[in-house]
């Protein structure tokens, strides 16, 4: 029998849990392990979807329920989290009665199979909590109900969708500032990049192809090269897409001002129709790890804000 009890557990929890986790090339999963001391590795991103793989499901012995099938699509199917071991527990989604839905194997490929391990926890899962991201510490932590802003970090609103006064989806829209322009972006902890060995020579950071990045629609991309010949830019960089990257000299974002920051190129049309009609506002792209790496990071979901503290290569 599968256990909600972790839910009920996290819900009512007061003091703080720091998650098992591990960083890698500043991106995050949880590594939690289960009653019968199996390990999963779920990767964590704040602007992605909700999912356990096929194979995960199998390797844990869980039984999928197969849901009704919807305007023509195929059946899919959802499983519910086993239950673990408090020294190394996880929360459960707080929506869809707890439960992810089973990631087929043949589809793996194009939702990112290469990187996300056992499965994907997204906007669905960090939803409803206060969640901080210590990149220089590499801790992700779920803050209990006691939980006070730090007095030392800059308090920046988030926009959510709403609709009929209800949120509606959890991908938060951030601002920030490039060259003395202000933009709004998704606050994206899983924004992910792979180089091509060319752009890895090029770089020559010691940093592996696979890593976090950040993303800026093309027409703000294409305007920042114009007014700014000297910004380096990497051409067909990415794997696999062929897009190029520029690296900003710095982002101001949360009170501080960080960088450099590579932006990897994306078509328009993917942040200003398809993620922006999941957003309360329109974005030209999203925030990662590359980012987000120099800052301890609350965000109070419920209370629709984020709190920065810059507490690594801080530019002044």
């Amino acid at each position: 029998m599968l256990s909600v009890l972790p839910l009920l557990v996290f819900a009512a929890a007061d003091a703080p849990h720091t998650l098992p986790t591990r960083f890698v090339a500043d991106r995050v999963y949880v590594t939690p392990q289960t009653a019968s001391g199996a390990t999963l590795s779920l990767y964590t991103d704040s602007g992605g979807g909700l999912f356990l793989t096929e194979q995960a499901v199998k390797r844990l012995q869980l039984t999928p329920k197969t849901l009704p099938a919807a305007d023509g699509q195929p059946a899919q199917q959802s499983v519910t989290l086993p239950a673990f071991k408090p020294s190394a527990s996880i929360p459960l989604p707080a929506e869809h009665g707890g439960a992810l839905m089973v990631m087929p194997e043949a589809m793996q490929k194009g939702h990112g199979g290469a990187f996300v391990g056992d499965g994907m926890l997204g906007e669905a899962w960090f939803g409803g909590h206060v969640w901080t991201w210590d990149y220089p510490a590499e801790h992700l932590v779920l803050e209990g109900a006691g939980w006070r802003a730090d007095a030392q970090a800059t308090r920046v609103a988030l926009g959510f969708k709403s609709e009929n006064g209800e949120r509606s989806a959890n991908f938060a829209r951030l601002p920030m500032r490039i060259d003395g322009k202000a933009l709004d972006v998704l606050f994206d902890t899983g924004a992910t990049t792979e180089l091509v060995p060319e752009a890895l020579a090029a770089l020559r950071d010691k940093g592996p192809a696979q890593r976090a990045t950040s993303f800026i629609v093309s027409s703000q991309f294409d305007a920042w090269h114009a007014a700014h010949p000297d910004w380096r830019v990497l051409e067909k960089a990415e794997q696999g897409s062929g897009m190029d990257m520029i690296e900003v000299p710095q982002v101001e974002v949360g009170g501080a001002r960080v960088g450099p920051v590579w932006f990897t190129r994306r078509p328009d049309k993917n942040f200003h129709d398809f993620m922006s009609s999941l957003m309360d506002g329109r974005v030209e792209g999203a925030l990662g790890g590359d980012a987000l790496r120099h800052f301890r990071v609350t965000v109070d979901y419920p209370g629709a804000a984020a709190y920065f503290r810059c507490t690594r290569d801080c530019l002044r």
